[in-house]
């Protein structure tokens, strides 16, 4: 069965495609499939379907407690977004935030000030963008120092303690006094219906000065909150996080507006309308992974990629994800789609992509699996047109006390007839 391992995403093609994690999905731990190795030389290892992230539990997308906190909508919002910035989102950068104390130096020369500017602006740029900026008034060498070192302005890091009004002047004083560039910016903590010509000033800076990661959570209530057009011209992204806004009309997007370095995209409570994802992958020609979290509305996914190798679509509400032409897809994961206990389910349709090596969690009578244009139905003969050869790695959702699951498990198997890893959750029978 292999060995266990944390949630993680991560392409082998090589150094030059590194990826951190995969930002973490409603309950049960997601089919995150992180090889650490090409598959050509070990098999990939999965988490365990009984682990939570931290252990603790997920806090959206059903559940007795979130249910009853629902008459609250500002207590089921503020929950929403506490469990999208603790679990989903991108780790911050590691700063190590105690303080410290310089011994002072027995012949009173300043040893710091003497080292090369190179070392200098690797100091000043490991530190938190506030005492950062505090070094530009040691001396006029220092300011030269801090202006040239690539920020990570993050602004869980601005006065703690402080409300979102606070925080949003800060974060607007940062960007307007530093030049650029900005390595990655994580934004979590403002109001942003409240703040709407700071965001618009904020994504035109953003353009200006070179941000490469970049995090936007709106801090709900409430959730209709539009996200500016204007983000599209951010062109130096390379990965983004937006949490719980409203997507913009990307139908109304001038011709050619792109993405053309963005190789990792999360899209977590968003209102979308159909299309609009697709839309944004295919602005995106050099998107590699791609995660969704949270669609609450019938999610309708045609993947058409040169550059695709990663899809995770967690507690959404899915229609139908169709493979159309992915030829670099390695893994597609589909996992505790929302209102299958109503009946609703997602068709999964694998069309071209001959290099998918792992899939998962596909579970009988929530998914419909579609390969080459044939429904795969219990007692259906196997034949060259309904096998994907080159899937290795495969994680069910069965429930052995209903004999259609067993069916089906016989028939989803028989699909995949180089399988080298079996990953079975076990579901209790419905009462």
């Amino acid at each position: 069965m292999g060995q266990w391992e944390g949630n993680q995403c991560r392409n082998p093609k090589g150094p030059t495609h590194h990826h951190p994690p995969l930002p973490h999905s409603t309950h049960p731990t997601p089919l995150s499939l992180s090889p650490s190795k090409s598959p050509k030389h070990s098999p990939t290892h999965l988490p365990p379907p009984s682990s939570t992230m931290a252990g603790r539990t997920p806090l959206t997308n059903a559940g007795a407690a979130t249910e009853a906190d629902a008459y609250e909508p500002y207590v089921a919002m503020k929950q929403l977004r506490a469990y999208i910035c603790t679990e989903l989102l991108p780790a911050f950068p590691a700063l190590d935030t105690r303080r410290l104390t310089a011994l002072p130096s027995s012949s009173g020369i300043d040893r710091i000030s003497l080292l090369p500017d190179a070392l200098l602006r690797n100091i000043v740029s490991r530190l938190p963008v506030t005492d950062a900026a505090r070094t530009s008034v040691l001396a006029s060498r220092w300011r030269r120092v801090w202006l040239s070192v690539p920020l990570a302005l993050i602004d869980e890091y601005l006065r703690p303690s402080g409300n979102p009004p606070t925080v949003t002047a800060a974060v607007s004083q940062i960007l307007d006094a530093h030049p650029g560039p900005f390595r990655c910016v994580h934004l979590v903590r403002s109001h942003m219906d409240a703040c709407q010509p700071q965001l618009a000033s904020w994504l035109e800076l953003f353009a200006t000065k070179g941000v490469q990661e970049l995090v936007l959570v709106n801090r709900p209530w409430p959730l209709e909150v539009p996200l500016p057009a204007t983000l599209f011209s951010v062109t130096t992204l390379t990965r983004l996080y937006i949490g719980i806004w409203k997507f913009p009309d990307v139908a109304r997007l001038p011709r050619g507006t792109s993405f053309p370095c963005l190789r990792e995209l999360g899209v977590c409570t968003i209102l979308t309308k159909d299309g609009d994802i697709e839309a944004l992958v295919a602005r995106s020609p050099v998107l590699e992974i791609l995660n969704i979290q949270g669609s609450n509305k019938g999610l309708r996914l045609r993947l058409v990629s040169q550059s695709l190798w990663c899809v995770q679509i967690c507690g959404s509400v899915v229609e139908d994800i169709a493979v159309v032409k992915a030829p670099c897809l390695d893994r597609l994961i589909v996992e505790h789609p929302r209102d299958s206990a109503r009946g609703l389910c997602t068709r999964v349709r694998i069309g071209d992509c001959p290099k998918l090596h792992a899939l998962g969690i596909l579970k009988a009578g929530n998914h419909i699996l579609e390969i080459q244009g044939t429904v795969i139905v219990a007692g259906i003969k196997p034949r060259p047109s309904t096998m994907v050869m080159n899937v290795k790695i495969l994680s069910l959702n069965v429930c052995f006390g209903d004999h259609d699951d067993i069916k089906m498990l016989t028939a989803f198997l028989r699909c995949f007839p180089n399988l080298e890893t079996l990953h079975i959750m076990v579901s209790p029978l419905p009462l």
